[in-house]
């Protein structure tokens, strides 16, 4: 399967307080949560975002509280994977719960600016900056992990 998307980039410690305020946390509705996604740290993403993009961030992806909302939020508002440096633990097993695509690869976030077009091989795990004409390695998912996240979540993975 490939993704196709401009690249939205942060730096690092992006937390999930930042991710979806607490003060949304009083819904479960996805649409809802995904417009306030990423609102304390830039204004204008939920504007930007267009279904298909993927964040890209430096190191520790999602620290902070374990709220399911952040991956959920992130999802609902159109990315298809972040690609970081690293994940917060607790970050990293809420994506694929929830099936959010999470991808690290140093090399990929040290070279994407925001606004270049990405593309990802979920077979392979080749990332090819489109813009700047360079190509990256990282492992994909195992195909049991990647079957939870292409079902929709673990608890959707479960249900079939």
């Amino acid at each position: 399967m490939i993704l196709k998307g401009k690249v939205h980039k942060y730096g690092s410690n992006v937390d999930t307080d930042v991710i979806i305020p607490a003060r949304y946390l009083n819904t479960t509705c996805e649409k809802e949560l995904a417009s306030h996604c990423m609102e304390d740290i830039d204004i204008n993403f939920i504007k930007k975002v267009k279904d298909g993009d993927f964040i890209v961030a430096d190191d520790n992806f999602g620290c902070g509280s374990s709220r399911e909302h952040a991956p959920i939020a992130i999802k609902a508002s159109g990315i298809k994977c972040v690609i970081a440096k690293s994940f917060a633990r607790i970050f990293y097993r809420n994506a694929i719960n929830i099936g959010l695509r999470i991808l690290e690869c140093a090399p990929a976030v040290s070279d994407a600016s925001d606004g270049d077009e990405m593309q990802i091989d979920l077979t392979t795990g080749e990332i090819k900056n489109l813009t700047k004409n360079k190509s990256y390695s990282t492992l994909p998912f195992p195909k049991e992990i990647e079957d939870i996240i292409r079902r929709g979540g673990l608890l959707k993975a479960i249900d079939n």
